[in-house]
């Protein structure tokens, strides 16, 4: 990696950075798709998303651990089966594809149906909402079961596609606890997504689909960005932001699950 490379690493930390503290959108949806169009692998896009997710989240979660943010009972839930999914995916790709490229067009397709769904999620986020507040019968009466089984398809799709921690997983916990504040709701979800990611980022390492010289420009400009972004929030058009992203996560969404 030259000098050039490193700086245009560093330069597209920061704007996924920006665009995370700004938005909200989860920086997987956005930086996987970067480093695909970067010309890197599928495989070490999301390897090394992954472990970008785990380091950038955690002060996340230590700031809403501080707050009271954090449901750790439904943490828990999640964990319980999403953890051990990312491991068994890790393992499927080791023992039943023959090397990387073997699963490359898995990983593409998935990542395009997981940036439809975000997608999807952003636009009827609303609609809901509106029918999370109504379900106070059957949801209600099997939220454990329905909590670890999201758990289960969280830990298959972020691993094969480093996307789902934040959006995906912020919408799960909206419909299935739609008595949470909103803080709470991110708050757990982070909280979930922090050793989701790192145990998916190091079953990606192990399989050696992780560029640590990527990894660390990526950090060096987002990391500041992040904050930057959510200060600027009060004076730039957050709505305008966000659904120009929720077109573009869409158009990407369909190259890479269709074409």
């Amino acid at each position: 990696m030259d000098v050039m490379d490193l700086l245009m690493y560093i330069l597209a930390g920061a704007g996924v950075g920006f665009a995370v503290g700004l938005s909200g959108i989860g920086g997987g949806s956005l930086m996987t798709p970067l480093l695909l169009l970067f010309g890197f692998p599928p495989n070490v896009a999301v390897g090394t998303d992954l472990l970008y997710a785990a380091l950038t989240k955690c002060s996340g979660a230590f700031s809403h651990q501080k707050q009271g943010h954090i449901d750790w009972k439904v943490v828990k839930r999640l964990a319980i089966s999403s953890l051990p999914s990312a491991v068994l995916t890790v393992w499927m790709l080791d023992y039943f594809f023959d090397g990387s490229h073997a699963y490359g067009d898995l990983i593409t397709s998935m990542l395009g149906i997981m940036l439809i769904v975000t997608a999807g999620i952003l636009i009827f986020k609303t609609p809901l909402q509106r029918f999370a507040s109504r379900q106070d019968g059957w949801i209600q009466r099997h939220i454990p079961g329905l909590t670890i089984a999201s758990g289960l398809i969280l830990g298959v799709c972020v691993t094969l596609s480093s996307v789902g921690a934040g959006v995906f997983g912020t919408a799960i916990l909206m419909l299935l606890y739609p008595g949470f504040r909103s803080g709470r709701i991110v708050g757990t979800d982070i909280a979930h997504a922090v050793p989701l990611t790192l145990i998916a980022g190091t079953g990606h390492l192990f399989l050696g689909n992780v560029d640590f010289a990527l990894l660390g420009a990526l950090l060096i400009g987002s990391i500041p960005a992040i904050h930057l972004g959510a200060r600027m929030t009060r004076f730039l058009p957050e709505m305008l932001l966000r659904t120009l992203l929720t077109g573009l996560l869409l158009l990407l969404g369909i190259r890479y699950a269709f074409f």
